[in-house]
C-alpha cells in the first residue's frame, strides 16, 4: 500500500482493510459481498426506534422495491421530517442492513422518519435499474407522506459513496420529472463521474476500501457490458450540464479518496449554478473511513452530518 499521511487513529486497522480487489466476475463480486457483510459485524438495534420492512411499487415493468422505515418510539405526534437514505457499495455491493446504525440514530435523535431503499445492484441489474428503483421509492414516499406521518415540505435525500451518486442522480430526476420537491441533499463521498480522469482518481490506485482499479470495475458493471455512446447524467451526475434548481446540498470528501475531486467539483458547479452548498473535506481520511467510528475524525464527521440534517430539517 502506498504511504499516505493517514490520521494516526486509523493505524491499527489499516492493515486489515481490503485494497485492490478482483471485481471482474459475478463470482468475485459475490465473494466481496459476503466478506463485506462481515467486515463491521452485526449492528445492534436501538431500544427507542421502530423498524418496519415493506415493499413498494417499483418502476414500470420492474419488481417491487424493498424499503425499511425507521421511526422514533418517542417524539412528536405531528408530521415529521423525512430522510430518504441510499446505501453505498460501488453500485455492486452493500445492502439495506449496512446503514442500520446510521438510520436508527437519525430517526431517534432528529425525530425523523427515515426510509432506506434496497435498490437492485449491478452487474445483475445495470443502469438504470438502481436509480429508477430509488426514484420509484422516493416518489412513493412523497405520495404516502400523510399515511407515513411525513411533512412533504421536509424530505431530504442522503447517500454515501455510490449511494451519494444515486442520491445526486435521484435529485436530478426529481427536478427534471417534476417529482418530489426535496428540501436538501446530503452527498457523502459521492461517486459521480465515470470518466475517472480527476487527479485524485489517477493518484489513489491502492488506497483502502476504494481505489482506481475498483472504480473502473464499478462503472463498467454499472453502465453494463453493452453500453455504447453518451453516458446519462442520471448514471453519472458529473456529466449533467445544468445543475440549477437542485435542492441545497452538503457534500463531504476524504483526503485520500479517489472520489475526492469529483465531489469537490460537483459541489463547486452546484454553487456556480446558484445552489446553496456546504463542502467539507476531511484530512487524513480515506474512502469509507467514517465507517471506523473509533477515530476522532470519524466522530467529528458523523456529528457534523447529524447537526447539518438537524438544521436543514428544522427549517
Amino acid at each position: 500500500m502506498t504511504e499516505h499521511a493517514y490520521d494516526p487513529d486509523f493505524n491499527e486497522l489499516l492493515p486489515l482493510l481490503p485494497t485492490v480487489t478482483d471485481l471482474s466476475t459475478r463470482e468475485s463480486i459475490q465473494e466481496m459481498r459476503e466478506s463485506r457483510e462481515n467486515l463491521f459485524g452485526e449492528p445492534e438495534d436501538r431500544d427507542d426506534v421502530l423498524k418496519e420492512d415493506r415493499c413498494v411499487p417499483g418502476p414500470a415493468g420492474a419488481p417491487e422495491v424493498p424499503i425499511r422505515i425507521y421511526r422514533s418510539k418517542q417524539g412528536t405526534s405531528g408530521r415529521r421530517p423525512c430522510v430518504f437514505e441510499i446505501h453505498g457499495g460501488g453500485f455492486m455491493l452493500g445492502n439495506i442492513d449496512m446503514m442500520d446504525p446510521w438510520c436508527q440514530r437519525v430517526a431517534a435523535e432528529l425525530d425523523a422518519v427515515v426510509i432506506s431503499v434496497e435498490y437492485r445492484l449491478a452487474p445483475e441489474h445495470p443502469f438504470p435499474a438502481g436509480v429508477e428503483d430509488c426514484y420509484a421509492a422516493l416518489a412513493w414516499t412523497a405520495s404516502e407522506s400523510e399515511a407515513l406521518g411525513i411533512d412533504p415540505a421536509r424530505i431530504a435525500i442522503a447517500g454515501q459513496s455510490a449511494g451519494g451518486g444515486l442520491a445526486a442522480a435521484t435529485a436530478l430526476i426529481a427536478r427534471d420529472r417534476g417529482g418530489p420537491a426535496l428540501c436538501f441533499q446530503l452527498l457523502e463521498i459521492p461517486e459521480l463521474d465515470d470518466r475517472l480522469e480527476t487527479p485524485s482518481m489517477q493518484a489513489f490506485t491502492d488506497t483502502p476500501l476504494w481505489n482506481l482499479p475498483n472504480a473502473r470495475w464499478s462503472w463498467r458493471h454499472y453502465l453494463g457490458p453493452d453500453h455504447e455512446g453518451e453516458v446519462s447524467s442520471y448514471a453519472a451526475p458529473s456529466r449533467a450540464k445544468d445543475l440549477s434548481g437542485l435542492p441545497p446540498a452538503y457534500v463531504s470528501t476524504m483526503e485520500f479518496d479517489p472520489l475526492r475531486d469529483e465531489g469537490i467539483e460537483y459541489a463547486s458547479r452546484m454553487l456556480q449554478a446558484g445552489v446553496s452548498v456546504e463542502l467539507h473535506s476531511y484530512p487524513g481520511t480515506f474512502h469509507g473511513s467514517a465507517l471506523l467510528p473509533g477515530a476522532g475524525v470519524s466522530r467529528r464527521n458523523l456529528e457534523e452530518v447529524i447537526g447539518v440534517l438537524a438544521r436543514k430539517l428544522g427549517d
